[in-house]
């Protein structure tokens, strides 16, 4: 079989054809109840989050959603999310913790949107105060990332317990084109730049940085429904004293790896 590229993967990981976020929900979870709104501004559609039921645990599910249509995109901002659809996350997750729900998040996203709007909104601010909150939080949290897993957008819902990657996935601090503008001043070299940025799940678990890799194909739901019902019951089974410090000493390994 022949091997794909690593800009090739990038490429996969941007499909339309790829399962979206509701796609997870309808398979995975049961009873479904989505929430809206930030409380502050307004209701971003490009982050969709609400509770439902997973082998009868009481979760909270929370994913960036793109659109498979080129309408849908539109709408959904292309799954860039503006700092009121951090707000909604956060918002969701503190309601988790309260409750004692385990947080499930899916990314898909190039990356935060960085438009003049969002910025003067406190774009910046929004996903700062959600890796915080999801640094202390004091409840289980699996993320899994399911296409793009670009920049602060993406580390936004990704400061979890288990940091999961699809096996076409990538994840990165910016997208090749932009790695490539900045370093070689040639968005054309892209394919390049994605060698060197090392962003396939296969470099990023190999780095550790990454707990695991769910293979794809028509197993894809089984594995991954098996995969979460084995860690939910793992992670729920410790105090909340021993999840967050388990879960600040995994971040603190990733950072000691720069020195």
């Amino acid at each position: 079989m022949q091997t794909m590229s690593s800009y090739e993967k990038v490429q996969l990981a941007r499909s339309k054809d790829r399962p979206g976020i509701y796609d997870y929900i309808r398979t995975l979870f049961d009873g479904f109840i989505e929430f809206h709104g930030d409380r502050l501004y307004r209701d971003d559609p490009s982050i969709v989050g609400g509770i439902a039921m997973f082998h009868d645990i009481p979760v909270t599910v929370i994913g960036h959603h793109k659109g498979k249509t080129t309408e849908e995109q539109i709408a959904y901002n292309f799954g860039m999310t503006s700092p009121e659809g951090y707000r909604k996350a956060k918002r969701l997750m503190v309601q988790a913790e309260k409750f004692g729900r385990p947080v499930i998040t899916f990314i898909d996203t190039p990356g935060a949107y960085p438009g003049m709007e969002a910025e003067s909104n406190g774009q910046s601010n929004a996903i700062a105060e959600n890796l915080a909150f999801m640094s202390a939080m004091q409840t289980p949290s699996i993320a899994i990332i399911t296409g793009e897993g670009s920049s602060g957008g993406a580390l936004a819902l990704a400061v979890s317990d288990r940091v999961w990657m699809l096996e076409n996935a990538v994840y990165s601090i910016l997208s090749p084109e932009g790695f490539a503008s900045i370093l070689y001043k040639d968005a054309k070299r892209a394919s390049e730049a994605s060698d060197a940025m090392k962003l396939t799940a296969q470099d990023l678990k190999q780095f550790g940085l990454i707990d695991a890799i769910i293979p794809e194909g028509k197993k894809m739901f089984l594995a991954l429904d098996s995969m979460l019902l084995r860690e939910l019951n793992r992670l729920m089974k410790m105090n909340k004293t021993a999840l967050v410090e388990t879960r600040y000493q995994k971040f603190r390994e990733i950072d000691h790896m720069n020195d």
